[in-house]
Order: structure tokens, then sequence, then C-alpha cells
């Protein structure tokens, strides 16, 4: 016992080597750069993330579900990767739409929000994502909004509308921050050149975005707070500066967001708070890639428009889980019902490959030495490369079906776990949203035993066609018949 202690003592700057290498492998492309670039942390094992999340006016659609799942795949994988990571993800709950909808349906902006958060909070937990390690609300935060505020007013970046002191916008003047575009790659004068509108009133130029908007006399008193610029309520960009830098500090790791943010809602956020701060707010900026339905862009006036609820309408969410992992998140995802289906075929394909072997509870952790969970590990460092990483998962429910090996099945399962699939019951799964109860299912099972016993052929095989007319397939073995939803 001496002797392994002192050889696990030896052995442990090894393993401590080993482990911040490991660390060190995963590579993101960085939007800021245009480039894939190793993953560096600014605290060594920790990951402070923050994540644009919900306008929160009205229920979810897929084009939120596609943001939701891509960064709750990064958060998951930085977590496998042995990252302490705080994940900070949040509710714009006070905005125009909100507003107008509180307004059109009589019910207090509080209301409506409470009540469409808890809708969200329904959606994503039926797709598997995981809840942030926070999730502030844009209203619980407005004194560190009027803060940094007045900190670029103080030094020159922000400007009263009109020059009125106690009442009017407060406005960001794009062209006093040097570094503006740098993550779109718009220049001042390629933005310029593209302007049809004249300049708003209260804008000393068409580039400058609101800080804070001034209450409008028909708005209600919910949608105004107080301030030193009078009653009004903060723009959106200033929202999620002050969310992040309240939470993460200053200066942290990776920015997420849908592509449509890029431009200019990041580019906005970068500018007040880098000019607010004096230095570099963000290392890492990652966005998903746009959502289409049938190849054309998702929209109402198109007709194919669809929330959350509306695909779980006809599909589990396990299902549309996987069918958006089979997209990596940078590309551009097309849904259909057609790929949908397609997707839940493959899904059954691992479910079925894991069905009839005995695991034990719970996933042991995972030997990424080991050469498929190398080849797992290899795709998903290289940017969350979640094709890649399924492609091996399907290597291992082959095996399953050739060996049986309770070995490959735990890894397969083990490996799902860290993109949040594969990890109900495999007979649960199969079985889930058959036509027939289950008692019926027994009863006519056990019917159709009795028959094969006295050699009734004829009548086991009415009964095995019954159960397939209502969507049950068996499957029979030396330990008895199974069932599965066909």
């Amino acid at each position: 016992m001496i002797f392994m202690a002192a050889a696990t003592a030896a052995f442990l700057p090894l393993l401590q080597r080993l482990s911040a290498l490991r660390l060190m492998t995963l590579r993101l492309f960085n939007t800021l750069s245009r480039r894939l670039e190793p993953f560096e942390p600014i605290v060594p094992g920790q990951v402070r993330m923050y994540v644009c999340g919900m306008t929160i006016y009205d229920l979810c659609h897929m084009g939120h579900a596609r943001m939701m799942m891509a960064f709750d795949v990064v958060y998951r994988w930085l977590q496998a990767s042995g990252y302490q990571v705080t994940y900070v993800r949040n509710i714009t709950d006070i905005e125009d739409k909100i507003i107008r909808r509180a307004v059109e349906r009589g019910i207090s902006i509080r209301a409506l929000t409470d009540e469409m958060i808890s809708a969200m909070r329904q959606d994503l937990a039926a797709i598997g994502t995981v809840a942030p390690t926070f999730e502030p609300r844009a209203t619980d935060y407005v004194p560190q909004m009027l803060a940094m505020i007045q900190t670029l007013e103080d030094k020159g970046l922000a400007y009263r509308a009109g020059g009125d002191a106690a009442h009017g916008d407060v406005n960001f003047a794009v062209r006093k921050f040097p570094g503006y575009g740098k993550l779109s790659g718009k220049s001042l004068d390629d933005l310029r050149a593209g302007e049809r509108v004249a300049v708003a009133e209260g804008k000393d130029d068409p580039l400058d975005f609101v800080l804070w908007k001034s209450a409008k006399p028909d708005e209600p008193e919910d949608a105004k707070f107080p301030s030193d610029y009078g009653p009004g309520r903060p723009g959106w960009h200033i929202e999620c500066s002050a969310m992040s830098c309240a939470l993460l500090g200053e200066r942290f790791d990776i920015h997420g967001g849908g592509m449509d943010l890029q431009f200019p809602h990041h580019e906005n956020e970068i500018a007040q708070s880098e000019g607010a701060l004096g230095h570099p707010f963000v290392n890492y900026w990652l966005h998903n890639g746009f959502l289409n339905v049938d190849d054309e862009k998702m929209s109402k006036s198109l007709g194919n428009f669809f929330t959350i609820r509306d695909v779980l309408q006809k599909f589990d969410g396990e299902t549309l889980r996987f069918f958006m992992l089979r997209t990596h998140y940078r590309s551009p995802f097309n849904f259909s019902d057609a790929l949908l289906a397609d997707a839940g075929t493959g899904l059954r394909r691992l479910y079925t490959a894991l069905d009839g072997i005995a695991l034990p509870d719970g996933n042991p952790p995972v030997d990424w030495s080991q050469p498929q969970a190398a080849a797992f590990k290899a795709a998903m460092d290289e940017d969350f490369n979640t094709p890649g990483a399924l492609a091996v998962l399907f290597e291992l429910a082959n095996e399953c079906n050739r060996s049986r090996s309770v070995d490959a099945a735990a890894l397969l399962r083990g490996l799902a776990a860290t993109l949040g699939v594969l990890q109900q019951p495999p007979q649960a799964y199969l079985q889930a949203g058959s036509l027939l109860d289950e008692s019926t299912i027994a009863g006519l099972i056990e019917a159709r035993a009795a028959a094969k016993a006295a050699k009734n052929f004829a009548e086991a095989d009415r009964i095995r066609l019954e159960l397939a007319a209502h969507g049950i397939a068996l499957k029979d073995s030396a330990s008895g018949t199974r069932w599965v939803r066909a």
C-alpha cells in the first residue's frame, strides 16, 4: 500500500499535465477572428459564458429551439471536458413587442412575461436542454444599465437627444468608438453608403443607437423606469452588456447567440461595453446558423412558422433534439417533417441497439483513451462537430447489434449522455406512443403464446397481425417476447 501511495504521488504531476493538455485540445470558431482557435479560458479550468436568450412576448419557435440547443451542447461539452462552467442566458422582459402584446391582452407586463417564461421553460425541458447557471431578467438590472450609460456619457460616447438634460432618449455615438464593425466586418463607410433613411429625430448620426428610451405618454406605467434622464426604459443592446458584466465580470470567455444577432446587436454590445470598460470584454464569439423550413427562411407570412409546441404535437422532444444534433451548429439548419421523421428512425436504431442489454444504473466515467471515445472527443473538440460525434454512436450501435457487448452499450449511452440523448430506458422509449395500452398488449401477447403452445399457428399469426395493425411489432427471443412501437 505504501508503494502504491508513493507511486500515485509521483504519477500525480503527470496526470495533472495530461488533464491540462486534454482541456486545451478544444478548438472554437471565433466569429471575431473568423477562424478556428484553440480554446484557452481566462481562468484555467473555468469557463464563463453568456448567451442572448428570449425576448419573452410569445411562445418559443423553432429558431429559438435551434439557438438554445446549440449552446446547450456547448455547455454540456465544456462540462464533459472537465471545465467548471458558469452559463448565463438572459431574458429580455421589457421591449416594444412585449409592451404591445401586454396592452393587446389587457394584462400587466409582468403577468405576460411570467406566463411566457413558464412556457419557455416547459418547452426547453421537453427537448432536454439544461437550465443555465443564471437566467437574469433585464428588468432586475436597470440600475446596472443606467450606471453603464452614465459611464459612456462621462467618456463622451453617449449623448442626450436634443441636449435635453432631464427628458428624451440617450444615444451611443457610433463614430466615436474606433473599433466599430470589427465583429461583423462592416465598415462605417459601407454602413453609411447603405443608408436609405434620414437621421432619426434626436440622433446626431443615423448609425447611432439608443441606450435609454424615453417613455411615451400612451405607454403603461409598468413600462416606465425612473432615471436621471427621465422616465423610460433601457435599449435592447445595453441590457446584455450590463447583465453579462454584472454576472460574469468585465471580461469573460464566450459570448453566443444566433447569427442574426451578429449585427447590429452584438456589434453594439462590443461598442458600448468596450467603450465603457476601456478593454475587450469577450474572448470568443460563437454564432449558430440560420434555420430554414423546407429550404426557405421561416416566417409567418410564408406560412412555414412553427413553435416548439407545434412540433411536439407530432414528434417527441428527444427526436427533435436528435434531429438538431445532426446538423453542425454553425451550418444552416433545414427543418421539414420528412427530415424529422428520418431523425426519429435514426434515434430508434440507437435505442434498439441498447434494447435487451442489461446495463447498470447511471453512466460510469468515460475512458477517453478508448478508440471510439477518442474519436467522439476529437469530433466534439473540433468546434462541437455533433454530426461527427453521432457517426461514432452509430458505429457503437453496430457493435452492440453484433456482439451484444455490455461495455459497448455502456460506452454508447455514456457518450450520448454528453449530447443529452439515449438516457431513457430503451424499452420505455421504443414503446412510447403506442395506440394500445400496455395491459391490452400484454394480454394479446399472452394469448399468442398460448396459441403457439397449442400449435394454433394461424391464431398466433392473427394476433401478431392485429398488433401490427395497431403499430406494435413483436420481438421473440429465448427469454420471451418483447414489443416495440413500429
